[in-house]
């Protein structure tokens, strides 16, 4: 018998893992036609971007009680899993969109984030994008996801905690001091503009891992601006854009909405995480032994070299 979404504890880890047998019956691109194409059943009607519920969620609103097992601490996989379907366009991405439909885009991540904040039993709102083979996308049709947790995902929480401790110790923002240094240093700038900056860390992970922050310094996406999003979809654009025109061929990633959690804006700073898999053209970067077992990265690429590599393409656009 195939259980319900559910919550189960890793006590050595000490955080959730949520279980969800029957998502592996969801459709693998598009086997019995896109879903997200006009005229599908799950997006009828005239639209531009649209946000539907998830037909295969890792989470529901209304969960039953797991089966319980003596000595292992379970609980229902309370909460909300939306598709946002990007554009009418199958073949759409976030580089061949205009600003003004990306614009709209954002501004739908930002009208679901309020909204689903306002549920008592979402901790925790994430915003995020597939894109490409080489991440295992199982629909080809563009569309981001959004998870309303019922609890705080363990990276969003040590960020959390470092922002914390940071302006315990400083008396000033953690992501704030770490801008200023890359837009002073500039040399893993990637671009910028009035209200964004974007750039590959010092401590990049992935060879093209580029972080897009908020100059002034706010939490969430619903409290930017009308200018503030205008220019978040002008980076955002001219990222891809120049990940697409490395290589000869478009980038797979995961874009990754960083807010605060609820209740724990002090100090957190909304950005955007990039990560593509791509080193060179011919080769991707695989979590083997070291990062999954251990929990410890290893980058064989220079920060430096790669942001300057990005940096020039986008120039040349």
């Amino acid at each position: 018998m195939i259980q319900a979404p559910h919550l189960r504890w890793n006590p050595i880890l000490s955080e959730w893992i949520i279980v969800s047998p029957a998502r592996h019956t969801r459709p693998i691109l598009g086997e019995k036609g896109c879903p997200f194409c006009p005229g599908a059943e799950e997006v009828m009607g005239d639209w531009d971007v649209i946000s539907i519920p998830n037909k295969y969620p890792a989470l529901l609103p209304e969960c039953p009680k797991p089966i319980s097992e003596i000595g292992y601490l379970s609980k229902p996989a309370r909460g909300v899993v939306e598709i946002v379907v990007t554009s009418r366009n199958h073949n759409d991405r976030l580089d061949t969109m205009s600003e003004k439909h990306i614009e709209k885009v954002l501004s739908l991540f930002a009208e679901r984030t309020l909204s689903l904040y306002e549920k008592r039993y979402i901790k925790y709102v994430y915003v995020f994008e597939n894109f490409g083979s080489a991440i295992g996308v199982t629909l080809t049709h563009p569309h981001a996801q959004i998870y309303g947790l019922p609890f705080i995902p363990p990276i969003i929480k040590r960020e959390s905690a470092s922002a914390k401790r940071y302006i315990r110790s400083h008396k000033r923002c953690l992501f704030c001091t770490i801008i200023s240094r890359e837009i002073s240093s500039r040399i893993r700038l990637v671009t910028q503009n009035k209200h964004f900056v974007a750039f590959i860390p010092f401590y990049a992970r992935w060879a093209f891992e580029v972080h897009v922050y908020s100059k002034r310094h706010v939490s969430f996406l619903h409290k930017l601006d009308f200018q503030e999003i205008k220019s978040l979809a002008k980076i955002l654009r001219k990222v891809v854009a120049g990940f697409n025109s490395l290589y000869g061929f478009p980038f797979s990633y995961v874009m990754a909405f960083h807010q605060a959690p609820i209740n724990r804006e002090h100090g957190y700073h909304l950005h955007i995480e990039f990560y593509p898999p791509h080193r060179q053209k011919d080769k991707l970067k695989h979590l083997a032994g070291i990062e999954q077992g251990g929990g410890t990265f290893l980058s064989d690429t220079l920060p430096e070299e790669k942001a300057s590599e990005l940096r020039m393409k986008i120039r040349q656009l």
